[in-house]
């Protein structure tokens, strides 16, 4: 029945037989019958493995890279520089083969990097303590949300519309298997309408989540949404950028119970999507509410330093059906990625990338608006993306961008229907002076 797999009908047959099955469709009769493929796979005929190399090959080259290209498109990955240094040793074997470390005794080395970048992560942050890393940014915000439906009385989470899309809508899966309800704040100017929140919330509210430097790029003043929460008895869940903590204030300094984000831009390659990973922080009165794991530092009895894995009776151990989520894992190579990332620059590195990608979209940005081409869609601060307005439609922008070797922006209409010929462009501090005056060019050319 599948010929790619390598059983006889006799081992198709003892098998069967085991499970108690007639045939194998038996197997899959739990799944409906309308979303079965229903055919067989179109694999073409067999081929030998140089051919099968030399086609795989051949797709591979269809792909064009960030390395290749200038890149001005973020929306939630971005193409920030990498250190060297970074890949030469996430690469070395002992990291690369490395799994979960289970016995403290043997695997020192992982755990203590674990350690290093949960306490770079809540240093960063400015909350009392961080996980050993989530899956990517989406699920680390909606698993923060599980913590607020565990740990607070209500029904309903409230979730500003300038938080990244794709957050949202893995928040509203999470949510929806909880029954938990999901309201949306709308948009003022480009940042959350705090009338708006304030119209929405009550004693039923979990928590309130925003996202700063928002999906439009703009740095949001997030104070009020604090006091709003603290009045309401409700969660302040913050999604963050981790450079942009470089230069701006961080969910600690705001109040937040809890700050979540994506640390793909930490060190890691845009791998064509992931894999990513998702970072954690919180009060310490939340640490045990935490998904995931967390690496805890201790001294042997002759006072040498020692790591093992710490506030462990949860979800994946002996107290199952208490658990908040079902993480029980963390994305560790990543989490080692962005650890000697963020060690590699220090505080001041991280903060030079900042300025750099801050100054360099404020650059971009005015030479867009110089060409008469473009038209301002909101006059707020921004640190590394902006949103700009043309005539042309901007799928075929890009298009025409990509011919001359250029990534162009993000089109909002994708995400936000009412924002037609709207553009997210993103400038890291990767681009230079001379990439940036070309796209301005190339722009005016085209438009």
């Amino acid at each position: 029945m599948f010929p790619y797999i390598p059983n006889t009908k006799d081992d198709e047959k003892t098998m069967l037989g085991l499970l108690g099955k007639d045939s194998i469709d038996e197997l899959f009769e739990d799944i409906p019958k309308s979303i079965r493929l229903n055919r067989s796979l179109d694999l073409g005929p067999p081929l030998s493995e140089i051919e099968v190399r030399e086609k795989i090959v051949n797709m591979a080259r269809k792909n064009r890279t960030a390395q290749e290209l200038t890149c001005f498109l973020g929306a939630g990955a971005y193409d920030h520089y990498i250190p060297s240094i970074v890949p030469h040793l996430v690469f070395r074997s002992e990291f690369y083969t490395s799994y979960t470390p289970y016995q403290a005794e043997i695997n020192q080395g992982t755990l203590q990097a674990i350690f290093e970048y949960q306490t770079m992560i809540a240093d960063l942050t400015g909350m009392d303590i961080s996980n050993a890393s989530l899956y990517d940014g989406a699920s680390a915000t909606a698993e923060a949300a599980l913590i607020a439906l565990d740990k607070q009385k209500g029904d309903t989470i409230i979730v500003s519309k300038t938080v990244h899309p794709e957050t949202r809508q893995v928040l509203k899966t999470y949510m929806d298997v909880k029954g938990v309800k999901v309201k949306e704040i709308d948009i003022k100017d480009g940042v959350t309408d705090l009338e708006h929140l304030k119209d929405l919330v009550d004693k039923d509210c979990l928590g309130i989540i925003v996202q700063n430097p928002n999906f439009f790029g703009i740095i949001e003043d997030c104070s009020e949404v604090a006091d709003i929460a603290k009045e309401n008895k409700a969660l302040m869940i913050m999604n963050v950028d981790p450079i942009s903590l470089g230069i701006l204030k961080t969910p600690g300094e705001y109040g937040a119970d809890i700050a979540v984000g994506e640390g793909q831009s930490l060190g890691n390659s845009l791998n064509f999507g992931g894999p990513y990973l998702g970072f954690m922080a919180v009060k310490k009165a939340l640490m045990r509410k935490m998904p995931g794991r967390i690496v805890g530092q201790s001294e042997d009895r002759e006072g040498n330093r020692g790591f093992t894995l710490t506030l462990q009776a949860r979800e994946q151990h002996i107290r199952r059906e208490k658990a908040i989520s079902n993480i029980c894992s963390n994305q560790s190579l990543n989490a080692l990625t962005a650890t000697i990332y963020m060690a590699t620059l220090g505080k001041k590195g991280l903060k030079e990338v900042a300025l750099q990608s801050s100054q360099k979209a404020h650059y971009t940005y005015n030479q867009l608006l110089k060409t008469g081409k473009f038209k301002k869609v909101f006059d707020k601060p921004f640190f590394k993306e902006f949103v700009l307005e043309t005539t042309m439609d901007v799928d075929k922008l890009n298009e025409r961008l990509l011919e001359k070797g250029i990534i162009g922006g993000y089109n909002l209409v994708k995400s936000y229907p009412e924002r037609k010929n709207q553009v997210l462009f993103c400038v890291t501090e990767k681009r230079t002076k001379e990439e940036i005056d070309n796209l301005v060019k190339v722009l005016e050319e085209i438009l």
